[in-house]
């Protein structure tokens, strides 16, 4: 089975830089709990407060089930991790793997 990797890019307010950081680590260990492959936030080198989270599934079905999956928490997380971002600075990218 193809690997899939959803990548979504934004930058977040300077201000709220602290609260983002804490969000996403609540995130990561909900995340591991609901059985994704990896969750992993980075920062963009030379670009403070850009983010890029990759999230890593096992198969496209892995990744067309996933919105079905979430508990409530992950869904709340989720929305309050999009608020922080900055008008038109999200980006999103979905990669299938093509050699395994």
């Amino acid at each position: 089975m193809s690997k899939v990797i959803f990548i979504i890019q934004y930058e977040i307010e300077e201000t709220r830089r602290d609260e983002y950081l804490t969000l996403a680590r609540e995130l990561k260990t909900l995340l591991k709990a609901d059985g994704l492959e990896n969750y992993a936030v980075y920062e963009v080198k030379g670009k403070q407060n850009h983010f890029e989270e990759l999230y890593t599934f096992n198969s496209l079905e892995a990744y067309e089930n996933f919105d079905d999956n979430q508990n409530e928490r992950i869904s709340i997380l989720l929305n309050k991790l999009s608020d922080m971002q900055k008008s038109n600075s999200t980006k999103f990218t979905t990669l299938t793997e093509v050699i395994e």
